[in-house]
């Protein structure tokens, strides 16, 4: 129950946020911002959109640890990451990233990990960052995050922005 009320709350919260907080808060609004903390299932009709759309998105995929950046249908950048593992999978679903930061301390029950670079939060506290403690890109060892080497990390804080889609599948 705390876990669906700290989510209620972070959703209200990024609700704020998307409307300007003047803007007031409608049912739709709300919905989505919920839905940016839970997983969906990806439908062939989504990536075929973001595919015809021409914009800038993000795919991780999983089973191979590749997170790949398009713009439409063309691939513009891949890179091998980390994903989260077993114990503590990276949520699957369409999110778009919410929030950047240069850097920042990422903690839980068991790291506390400062000056993590190039965060981009896509889901709660889901994110694409850099990752300088460990060079095991390939194999799922996060809580849950997508680790990127720090120099790809950079070049996609650099070409995302904050709404860019996020495919994890």
């Amino acid at each position: 129950m705390i876990k669906y009320w700290k989510a209620r709350s972070t959703a209200l919260v990024t609700a704020l946020l998307l409307t300007g907080l003047s803007g007031g808060i409608n049912s739709i609004n709300l919905d989505r911002a919920i839905a940016q903390t839970t997983s969906r299932t990806i439908r062939s009709q989504d990536i075929e959109k973001l595919r015809r759309s021409g914009q800038r998105w993000i795919e991780i995929r999983l089973r191979s640890q590749r997170l790949l950046a398009w713009q439409g249908n063309q691939l513009v950048y891949a890179v091998v990451v980390s994903t989260g593992k077993s114990a503590t999978p990276t949520p699957t679903g369409l999110f778009n990233v919410q929030s950047k930061y240069p850097t920042g301390r990422m903690q839980g029950e068991d790291y506390n990990v400062p000056d993590v670079p190039y965060i981009m939060y896509y889901s709660g506290n889901y994110a694409i960052h850099g990752a300088y403690w460990h060079r095991s890109f390939g194999i799922p060892i996060s809580h849950g995050c997508t680790n990127v080497a720090p120099d790809h990390a950079a070049w996609l804080y650099r070409w995302a922005s904050v709404g860019t889609p996020v495919v994890v599948r």
